[in-house]
């Protein structure tokens, strides 16, 4: 176990407390991940204008979290699958692309295959991706711009992803029903 505070507004740095009011509006609770990320205002502030940044592109619900839940399976992270899962859920992305995207199994389309293929190649090979890479996501009719999105969309990711393998942030209750851990 780590020695990081899980802050609340009380014991939030002050910068960090408007940051932890505004995660208490949008999510009726204070996420543990926000918690932790307190006490740097300047990481929970980056990270909740990068989540705005994401829920902001081109790619609509399912992809956005096909992007999100690749790389948190591949960085195998504790909480922020869980977390995800309920989002996805509340999103009304459907059971089998979360279960698919949870389970590292087929996704129900070729398109969102290509986009969670593109995903990890860019994660893996830290954005040095080849050209058969590009042209493979671009034949599933993805572009420029989502190329650049799903390098933003991992940009949050690690931020969140690190952040809860360091902190060991435990999961927040309402998604320690989806509790998550990568197959072996």
């Amino acid at each position: 176990m780590t020695d990081f505070t899980l802050h609340d507004i009380e014991s939030a740095p002050e910068q960090s407390k408007p940051l932890l009011e505004n995660s208490q509006k949008a999510f009726g609770m204070i996420p543990g991940l926000h918690a932790v990320m307190a006490e740097a205002p300047g990481v929970l502030d980056g990270y909740q204008k990068l989540h705005q940044l994401v829920l902001d592109t081109s790619f609509d619900n399912d992809e956005t979290t096909v992007v999100w839940q690749s790389i948190n399976v591949e960085h195998a992270c504790h909480y922020c699958v869980p977390a995800h899962t309920g989002i996805a859920k509340n999103m009304q992305v459907s059971d089998d692309i979360i279960n698919a995207l949870r389970d590292e199994t087929p996704l129900p389309s070729d398109k969102l295959e290509a986009l969670r293929t593109f995903t990890l190649a860019v994660t893996r090979k830290r954005g040095n991706v080849s050209r058969e890479d590009l042209d493979a996501f671009y034949q599933a009719g993805y572009s420029h711009r989502q190329v650049l999105e799903v390098i933003l969309v991992l940009s949050q990711k690690v931020m969140s992803n690190y952040i809860n393998h360091i902190a060991e942030t435990p999961v927040d209750e309402p998604f320690q029903k989806f509790a998550w851990k990568k197959a072996e």
